[in-house]
């Protein structure tokens, strides 16, 4: 039966069992909420990028060389050679900008169009196009094997590494043990780093070449140590799962993590809806799913034909990524696998605009509220502390705006009769001061 909602309508972690000094221990960091705003700064990817707090950093009660040897007697206790640590931590020191970045947070982030428009740029759009061509027989295996389309491969590879061009810099075992001897989250980072020894323990690399972001995200698509070890491959057959200078590894090991979150193959991440008027906003919540039928008899119709073919039964969520102001989108399945890649709803978005585009679809055809203030960091904790006073539950006061924070503006939103879509604007935090 035809689709009648489109008619018309042309890780697990290493096991490591290590005793943490009390001068180092932390909880571990939790993920990263599924937030809509896009930082300027790159983060780390994979899924295991820790959460934003701002927690005081810990001042060290040990001396950064009596750290070192307290981590290499665990290291070489966890398998670890004691001449291979001696190499990789040779001349290493803490690295004081690495410290900067970690605890720096931006007063202002990019709004979500000018993310959206960056990722999916004309010059990127090209040249992912230019090497889908050229990668064709690698990606075809790539596909047989995992099961995960090829745009969205070369959409996660253009937007991590701008297709290879940019891994980073940073020694990755000169930033973790600066980030796991005086930084926050010491706990998750020191996993980090003794997952780093096991990949050079491995072979895959060695400590010259082993570089990376500041927060220790390495190779072409940026996984995480911990990430690696549990889903990096070696799809060339060299012998080594080399995501820094092997693109086939690195697309391949993207799509073994893609594969394993859920993937389905040839089926849309989502699409761009209308809605009618009068719609109930407070419908767009993640924890809101509904069939394709179930949205279509509440007035909801695609943009263009990209989902004709899924079955009426398919389960969706809502998103309004800039509030009602804003474009709207059904959101699939494959959406949440990209969450999981990287938890930030403005990079899954990217990522799946950016797969269409490479497939030569239209972009977006709902307007962005280009003129509209955005809040800057301070402005959105005032907007959860404010929240908070007037009996509504945001969640800690942190300038991240997740889920209980948009549940917290939508109903602030209902109580006052307003379009309940929980987008945190400008004017919703000038009424809030107001009261």
């Amino acid at each position: 039966m035809p689709n009648l909602f489109f008619r018309g309508l042309s890780h697990t972690s290493i096991s490591l069992s290590l005793v943490l000094l009390s001068a180092c221990s932390e909880a571990p960091a939790q993920p990263m909420s599924g937030d809509l705003t896009a930082t300027t700064a790159t983060q780390p990817s994979a899924a295991i990028t820790p959460a934003s707090d701002s927690a005081q950093t810990p001042q060290p009660a040990l001396s950064f060389a009596e750290w070192r040897t307290l981590l290499r007697s665990d290291a070489i206790a966890a398998g670890i050679s004691d001449s291979l640590f001696d190499r990789a931590f040779a001349g290493v020191t803490p690295n004081p900008d690495v410290i900067r970045l970690d605890s720096s947070q931006p007063e202002f982030t990019r709004p979500v169009w000018e993310y959206i428009e960056g990722a999916v740029s004309p010059a990127r759009v090209k040249q992912g196009q230019r090497l889908l061509a050229q990668e064709r027989e690698p990606l075809n295996r790539i596909e047989q094997r995992y099961k995960v389309n090829r745009e969205t491969l070369v959409a996660i590879w253009g937007m991590e590494s701008n297709f290879g061009g940019n891994i980073g810099s940073y020694n990755v075992v000169r930033s973790l043990a600066t980030l796991a001897y005086e930084g926050r989250r010491q706990a998750f980072w020191r996993s980090q780093l003794l997952a780093v020894l096991q990949i050079l323990q491995h072979g895959d690399t060695d400590p010259e070449h082993l570089v990376g972001s500041w927060a220790g995200a390495m190779g072409q698509t940026q996984f995480m140590p911990t990430t690696y070890n549990d889903h990096a491959v070696d799809f060339d057959g060299d012998g080594r799962r080399d995501v820094w200078r092997s693109s086939t590894d690195a697309l391949a090991s993207a799509a073994q993590y893609l594969n394993v979150s859920g993937w389905e193959m040839n089926q849309p991440w989502g699409f761009e809806v209308q809605l009618p008027g009068n719609f109930d906003y407070a419908l767009a919540d993640p924890d809101t799913r509904r069939t394709l039928s179930q949205w279509q008899a509440l007035g909801i119709k695609a943009v263009n034909s990209t989902a004709a073919s899924l079955s009426p039964e398919s389960q969706a969520t809502l998103l309004l990524p800039a509030g009602h102001k804003g474009p709207a989108f059904l959101l699939m399945n494959n959406f949440r696998s990209i969450l999981r890649y990287n938890n930030s709803t403005s990079y899954a978005l990217a990522i799946g605009l950016l797969s269409d585009s490479l497939q030569g679809t239209a972009g977006i055809q709902g307007k962005w509220p280009v003129g509209e203030r955005q809040l800057g960091r301070h402005e959105r904790i005032e907007l959860q502390q404010l929240l908070t006073q007037k009996g509504f539950e945001p969640g800690k006061a942190d300038g991240i705006i997740g889920a209980n924070t948009r549940k917290a503006v939508r109903a602030f939103q209902q109580q006052q009769q307003q379009p309940a879509d929980g987008y945190p604007s400008f004017e919703l935090l000038q009424e809030l001061r107001s009261l």
